[in-house]
């Protein structure tokens, strides 16, 4: 897709003198996530699956409705700052809390209270926007178009400059689901604008699908020392039949000459760009440029950081691999691209990865000392803790296994798509505010969402945010955790259950009325489209209103450390002996002597 190049610069831009500076490293807000793709033919119900753990540090949370829009010839399209990237950028009123201040491109971005964020320039517009739902990255818009997320570490981390680097990863995804139908021109149009309008940031996989067809598409910045506007990209196509996983390192290694070797790839200049910058490294065979060699030293924080998790999301979905968890180091080629599953996929099975502290395996962290009496899996970072990309550290105190279900997620979605239904039938975006391991999947429709879902603000409890609602169970259940995870991983089944039951029910009351005649299609949704939406809204503000009162419920059952039912109330349950055996609890006053002569 080609795009005209239209040098437009906010006033405000020019007047803070076009602040270009590169942002240290080490202050920026790198967004650990953990993203997958299921393609069609790996799916066991025939859809496309997108999904993204957005594990932010408490960041914004509110999940926003972006409604479709018609525009006069000659409009310009506003390119926004993303604090995702780099942390706060109080130049453009850009910050983590709330992401965006512009009210013109959805109502849940009009926060009166705060500075409207300034534009860092601006983009020809297109005739006709479609709806998407929006994060901290976009989502999914109306026509399936689905995007994942997630960061990675670079050598060259730059900030945004109008003239030379108008674009970061969060804006990218947003464009693209406001123009495009399928995977393919959602890469085009990523492309075409980093090369034409540059890019700033860190550097990023998006894996990107629509019904049929899936990509990924991985970016970096260009080194600063670099001149005029560019970026570095290069997508591959991830083969159907296959799945696919990154955690916060580059996951596509040889550039083929014309894009034609083992997979499909597309990447403009890129290839070019390395050689003329003179930074190209090749793979171990010297035959082709090796992109994550190039651009990355490979995971960051700390060693398994990444492979990690992409090893065990491999080996849940293709056990008869038998992947080895330990490698010589993180530039591995140990794990491959994409893979082909023993069985077909549910959307239950990729909700279980994302729910996963590596249980059963020898990194379980559900186990041990520091699992605690009750079985926690949560790691609570300190100042000795590793942090920054991998290469910077060298005397590590020590590390904490990384796993795929992190206790800082903010948010985490699979969208799904089916190709051969109607609109608006064909896409679902499944939502769990909080952590998954301990929340809910909540069906949504990338329609108009329930406002408690667009209230995802972090700094203050707000009994009307739906994240709120959900994080309240969460953090409850740190108290006794393999007790509580208990009850949650039954509740959230009985939803899960009711919805999945609710989108088939309309699927099949609507489908004779959606999308048949061409009156029921983006961007005049009719009967179907309101139904759709309105029934899934309902559903998720009912579990909503359900989850409230399984916290006072839970509170009740395990109120000051029993276990308690109105038949049987304080149940003494103590800790478990293996535990005990680990404390000073046999040198406890059961005699009058001290505890040495005892012995």
């Amino acid at each position: 897709m080609s795009i005209k190049r239209t040098a437009f610069f906010s006033v405000a831009a020019v007047c803070i003198g076009l602040l270009s500076q590169v942002y240290a490293a080490q202050g920026a807000e790198l967004s650990a996530c953990t993203t997958m793709i299921v393609t069609p033919g790996a799916a066991a119900d025939g859809s496309a699956m997108v999904s993204h753990s957005d594990d932010n540090d408490l960041m914004d949370q509110s999940i926003v409705y972006v409604p479709a829009r018609d525009w006069p010839q000659g409009a310009l399209r506003p390119v926004y700052p993303s604090a995702a990237a780099l942390t706060d950028m109080p130049e453009w009123d850009a910050y983590l809390l709330p992401r965006l201040n512009a009210p013109e491109r959805a109502p849940g971005y009009d926060h009166p209270e705060v500075a409207r964020t300034k534009p860092l320039g601006f983009i020809d517009q297109v005739a006709h926007t479609y709806a998407y739902l929006d994060g901290n990255y976009g989502i999914v818009n109306e026509h399936g178009l689905m995007f994942g997320e997630c960061t990675d570490g670079t050598y060259f981390t730059t900030g945004p400059d109008p003239k030379t680097r108008l674009f970061y990863s969060s804006e990218l995804s947003r464009v693209a689901l406001e123009r495009c139908k399928t995977a393919r021109c959602a890469v085009e149009t990523i492309g075409s604008l980093i090369e034409t309008y540059g890019y700033y940031g860190t550097g990023e996989t998006l894996p990107v699908a629509d019904g049929t067809e899936a990509w990924v598409i991985e970016t970096a910045p260009l080194p600063k020392t670099a001149t005029g506007p560019g970026g570095l990209w290069i997508a591959q196509k991830v083969p159907d039949g296959e799945f696919f996983v990154a955690a916060n390192e580059f996951r596509i290694r040889d550039i083929y000459p014309d894009g034609k070797g083992k997979y499909e790839q597309l990447y403009g200049n890129t290839l070019k760009t390395i050689e003329k910058l003179g930074i190209a490294k090749k793979g171990p065979d010297g035959r082709y440029v090796d992109w994550l060699l190039t651009v990355s030293r490979g995971e960051y924080n700390h060693p398994y950081y990444s492979l990690r998790r992409v090893w065990r999301a491999l080996s849940l979905v293709a056990p008869s691999l038998g992947l080895n968890a330990w490698v010589k180091d993180g530039t591995t080629r140990d794990y491959p691209f994409s893979v082909k599953p023993d069985k077909p996929l549910t959307l239950a099975d990729i909700r279980r990865i994302h729910s996963d502290h590596y249980e059963g395996t020898e990194f379980d962290l559900t186990k041990g000392v520091a699992a605690g009496p009750f079985g926690n899996p949560n790691r609570y970072l300190g100042p000795n803790d590793p942090s920054g990309d991998v290469g910077e550290h060298k005397d590590l105190k020590g590390a904490w296994e990384r796993p795929i279900c992190m206790f800082y997620t903010g948010y985490t979605f699979i969208s799904q798509t089916f190709a051969e239904l109607p609109y608006p039938l064909r896409t679902i975006c499944w939502t769990a505010l909080d952590t998954p391991g301990e929340s809910v999947f909540v069906p949504l429709a990338v329609a108009p969402l329930p406002a408690s879902y667009a209230r995802g603000d972090t700094r203050r409890y707000d009994k009307d945010s739906a994240w709120w609602t959900y994080n309240l169970v969460a953090e409850y259940a740190n108290l006794k955790y393999n007790y509580i995870i208990k009850d949650i991983r039954a509740r959230a089944a009985t939803h899960e259950k009711r919805g999945e039951e609710l989108v088939r029910a309309l699927r099949q009351r609507l489908e004779v009325t959606a999308g048949g005649d061409g009156k029921d299609v983006p961007p005049k949704p009719g009967t179907a489209a309101v139904i759709f939406g309105g029934e899934l809204r309902r559903n998720a503000e009912a579990v909503r209103g359900d989850w409230q009162e399984f916290f006072f419920e839970l509170t009740a059952k395990y109120n000051q450390g029993f276990v308690n039912s109105p038949e049987r109330m304080a149940e003494t349950v103590g800790y478990p002996q293996e535990w005990l055996d680990r404390t000073n609890y046999a040198d406890g006053p059961t005699g009058y002597e001290r505890p040495e002569k005892r012995r």
